[in-house]
């Protein structure tokens, strides 16, 4: 539970830095354009450099919480396969009238072709 909580502070507050930091951008874009009366040449170039901020501030913040998610997710124990009981097919083909016997899985047909589509090594 703890754990948890802690991984939502993460986001909650990562993503607050990150909508604050591209207000305070577009903030000061809108100010220097607005201090600028209107002048095309410069303001293109201010809100250009503003949109790189804003786009470079954003896809930082998602790349790193995804390779965070996905070293996290891989560090993680995985719940081991449950493993077959030595024995189990073989008693069950031993019952009478079940169906788990060896006609009841025919085994698959070798194809004249198969030799042919396995790679072939070279040495």
């Amino acid at each position: 539970m703890r754990e948890l909580d802690l991984e939502r502070y993460r986001a909650r507050y990562g993503l607050t830095a990150v909508v604050m930091s591209n207000l305070a951008i577009v903030g000061v874009a809108v100010f220097g354009v607005w201090q600028l009366h209107g002048n095309d040449a410069v303001s293109v170039g201010v809100l250009t450099a503003a949109f790189t901020a804003v786009s470079g501030t954003t896809t930082a913040y998602l790349g790193i919480k995804a390779v965070s998610n996905t070293a996290r997710a891989m560090a993680q124990p995985q719940a081991p396969a449950p493993a077959a009981v030595p024995g189990a097919a073989a008693a069950s083909e031993k019952v009478p009238g079940s169906a788990a016997t060896s006609a009841a899985v025919p085994a698959p047909a070798a194809s004249p072709d198969a030799a042919r589509q396995q790679p072939q090594l070279q040495e």
